[in-house]
């Protein structure tokens, strides 16, 4: 299989969008809605979306895996934001101009400061040495995850950078392609070298209200799965409005927060619920349901790793060659 291409930069939706009046289902806080529209975005059809490959959009946290201080390490994106003054001024002539075009960013002074290790994502433009922000008036970026970090405590859970290695969720087949049921999983140990320059999905029980069912308040459980690695199984869903409408509610390949399709040129374009005005999560999920093997050998000469009491390594390898009929069902004692 091709190897698929990274999320750095936001995906557009497979539709046109607008934007309505409406309090947001998905942000809370958020007075608006950004739904689709029925005419086909020209960046999806330049883009040959019609014979893109369809993928899962899991519903968790960005993350990226590249070096820090010499080694394979995991990365938390951190999208450089402007201050509230600057945001307020922005949206001020966003609603005059009906478009960002021509607005002038100063960077050092509208934005907030990020830690000194942030890198911007692959794509961003830059001018006499500043990134650029993008039309959101975001810049893309990524900061590394630190063992210690509160705030990244549950990316930290799924990586021990000093065996190089990875907690990594993914088909066992890694994608047979469409046309098939449904792959069971592995949950294994992957060397973070394996995943250089992937982007990857943080999923688990304090992300997103963990709508796959992963782990317990007092066992919580996290992984991280590649972008582009879960395939739709059975025939590709529609690319038309209505037709994808009533795939996301009636097929049963379609109990999916989204789709991103991989375009031949490596570009990607998604859809997700709430684009449909559909919600989520809406029952058990696909992927949640899927059977799962544990392959958690923390002790394999692979990876000259011995974990430490409690650690979720260490609670996993205790579950090692261990078949679970669903995702939600793993557990594993303290």
């Amino acid at each position: 299989m091709r190897r698929l291409s990274p999320v750095q930069q936001k995906v557009p939706c497979l539709f046109v969008t607008e934007v309505k009046e409406e309090p947001s289902p998905k942000r809370l806080g958020q007075p608006f809605l950004v739904v689709a529209t029925d005419q086909v975005n020209p960046v999806a059809s330049d883009a040959g979306v019609e014979s893109a490959l369809a993928t899962e959009k899991l519903d968790g946290t960005c993350c990226y895996v590249t070096y820090y201080d010499g080694q394979p390490y995991l990365w938390a994106r951190l999208d450089r934001k402007p201050t509230k003054l600057s945001d307020k001024r922005f949206k001020k002539y966003q609603h005059a101009h009906k478009s960002s075009k021509g607005f002038t960013w100063r960077v050092e002074e509208d934005f907030r400061t990020v830690p000194e290790a942030w890198i911007p994502a692959h794509g961003v433009k830059h001018l006499q040495g500043q990134p650029v922000p993008d039309n959101h008036g975001h810049i893309p970026g990524w900061v590394p995850v630190q063992t210690d970090s509160k705030q990244y405590r549950w990316h930290a859970s799924t990586v021990d950078h000093e065996a190089g290695a990875a907690l990594v969720l993914r088909p066992r087949s890694h994608g047979h392609g469409q046309g098939q049921g449904p792959d069971p999983l592995e949950l294994a140990l992957v060397p973070l070298v394996d995943l250089l320059e992937q982007t990857l999905e943080l999923i688990g029980t304090n992300v997103n209200g963990n709508p796959y069912g992963m782990g317990t308040k007092k066992q919580p459980l996290h992984a991280l799965v590649s972008h582009g690695s879960v395939m739709l199984p059975g025939p590709p869903p529609p690319q038309d409005l209505r037709g994808l409408s009533s795939w996301f509610q009636r097929s049963p390949e379609g109990r999916v927060e989204g789709i991103v399709w991989h375009c031949d040129d490596g570009s990607l374009v998604k859809i997700h619920r709430h684009h449909l005005g559909l919600g989520w999560p809406d029952g058990e999920c696909s992927f949640g349901s899927r059977p799962v093997e544990v392959h958690v050998d923390a002790t394999a000469d692979r990876h000259d790793y011995r974990p430490p009491s409690g650690d979720l390594f260490a609670s996993l390898s205790r579950l090692h060659g261990q078949r679970f009929g669903r995702l939600r069902d793993i557990r594993f004692d303290t």
